[in-house]
């Protein structure tokens, strides 16, 4: 099966969006920056706790923001106005908002600006008919009885009336309550009002940016491994969430990657919660158009879309990178991360202290952002998924997932998948020596790799040298490199159905 194929297999396993593009020019801008944690963020938290109604301000906790630009005409008199912006975004930053006025800029002066964001809701409206008289009809078996009286209290889904007959307090399940007009102060929908003066009369077009929560994105990738794990499809998707109160038709749709720093409150992360997705498909979209912008890169949709209000959206980041060179690798660690030991400030003298061995190698893909590679676009940070091919029935199997950070073009990207079943390491300690007086540790290994495959397999054996800071190999039946101050590298390949022995000696001085 071709790699095509395997990707048109795996878009039926995962939800993706691509809104369809409206005709003309005509809609808000939105860019979109996000610090959401790709190991940790599950959008689907903050969708349960919206419509759930747990928290009003959880749109403060989504971990990015929004920057909305939208242009509108006008009608100004001369002089004094009052302009409402109604269906703006419900979690407006109010400090952010600023505006101006393309037809008269010189002419048009904002004298005030405010933000109405008192929605009605029942609890606000009770609230506002305290001490006014209300009715409330309650069922009592067949009949409704219907109370009549002032408004005490409205609280925890209980009613307090002062009725004719006494103080009667209403429990809130199955009553159905009468009130008047809406009262002053509540609106529908959250609203944008300014105070201008303006020297021209007639229809201006003005331009309102402001800064929004409860909007940010992630990305996905999905890698498809042909049979030799020598090539691969690398499919990329923006996952974008929308709790701003608002939706955005007919947007023109930036993404920010990039640490961009802004101050905020300390924030109360809530744990995950049940998990669904509904978003429409279209496989054929077109990706984003990447470049680089201040310190960071900038991420434009080259046709507008819908940003839907309360859901989640797949959009293609980028199309499929087909046939990417990659390189299948395992690494043995013999010197257990728990072995108990840690850098100190002096030397480790303890025979014992790291002599245990781990069995289990790690599995990892490694393959180079490159042009050469058909690759060359700034990654930005997401998980990859990785998905191989059953040939008995031509389905995909997924094969392990990591996290990638931000990664930039011509740099090299490594994938943990796991760890191996049938190759396995020992590490044995086979002489050590110390020397207080002359201050000298002299230690030697051996490393065993057991290949249990039909075919051979590439591993990178890393040794930490743990005990002090001035080492010297003395003796190695291989060749090595130094990666830093304290760990060298042996690159081997274990023949199939075999195995291949390291061993080293290693002299400290202090």
């Amino acid at each position: 099966m071709k790699n095509a194929t395997l990707l048109a297999v795996i878009s039926s396993l995962l939800p993706l969006h691509a809104a369809a593009q409206a005709p003309g020019d005509d809609g808000p801008a939105v860019t979109v920056y996000s610090t959401a944690d790709p190991a940790g963020f599950d959008p689907q938290q903050f969708i349960a706790q919206q419509r759930q109604g747990f928290n009003p301000m959880f749109a403060w906790q989504v971990p990015g923001f929004g920057v909305v630009k939208e242009v509108r005409k006008v009608a100004l008199q001369k002089g004094a106005n009052n302009l409402r912006f109604p269906d703006v975004a419900q979690f407006i930053d109010p400090t952010t908002v600023s505006f101006t006025d393309l037809t008269d800029a010189d002419g048009t002066s904002v004298l005030e600006q405010n933000f109405e964001f008192d929605l009605v809701s029942p609890d606000k409206l009770l609230e506002k008919y305290l001490d006014r008289d209300i009715s409330v009809e309650l069922a009592n078996g067949e009949t409704i009885e219907t109370v009549t009286g002032k408004l005490l209290s409205a609280a925890a889904g209980q009613l307090v009336l002062q009725a004719a007959d006494g103080v009667r307090i209403l429990s809130g399940r199955g009553q159905q309550v009468k009130l008047g007009d809406l009262p002053g102060g509540l609106i529908t929908r959250p609203t944008l009002v300014w105070k201008l003066l303006a020297e021209k009369a007639g229809e201006h077009e003005v331009r309102t940016t402001y800064q929004t929560s409860g909007i940010t994105w992630r990305s996905d990738y999905n890698l498809v491994l042909d049979k030799n794990d020598a090539r691969a499809d690398l499919g990329a998707w923006v996952t974008l969430m929308n709790l701003s109160g608002a939706g955005y038709e007919n947007a023109k749709l930036k993404l920010i990657a990039g640490d961009v720093q802004r101050i905020q409150p300390p924030q109360f992360k809530y744990a995950g919660m049940a998990r669904s997705m509904a978003v429409a498909e279209d496989a054929m979209a077109p990706g984003f158009e990447e470049k680089a912008f201040f310190e960071y890169h900038l991420y434009t949709l080259p046709r507008r879309t819908d940003i839907l209000a309360n859901a989640t959206q797949q959009i293609t980041l980028f199309p499929t990178a087909r046939n990417v060179k990659v390189e299948k690798l395992m690494v043995y660690y013999g010197l257990p991360e728990a072995a108990g030991w840690a850098f100190a400030g002096q030397p480790m003298q303890d025979r014992n202290l790291g002599n245990q061995s781990n069995p289990k190698l790690d599995v990892y893909v490694r393959f180079k952002n490159e042009k050469s590679n058909r690759l060359g676009m700034p990654l930005p940070r997401g998980k990859v998924r990785v998905y191989k091919q059953d040939e008995a029935d031509e389905t995909l199997e997924f094969v392990g997932e990591d996290l990638i950070d931000h990664t930039a073009k011509d740099e090299k990207v490594l994938i943990k998948l796991g760890q191996a079943f049938d190759v396995v390491g020992e590490r044995t300690q086979t002489n050590f020596t110390i020397d207080t007086s002359r201050k000298v540790i002299t230690e030697g290994y051996r490393i065993q790799i057991r290949n249990h495959k039909d075919a051979p397999q590439k591993v990178i054996i890393k040794e930490n040298l743990f005990r002090w800071s001035t080492w010297q190999i003395t003796e190695s039946s291989d060749k090595y490199e130094k990666i830093d101050s304290r760990t060298i590298h042996y690159e081997v390949t274990v023949p199939a159905n075999g195995e291949k022995t390291v061993t080293y000696t290693v002299k400290y001085t202090w």
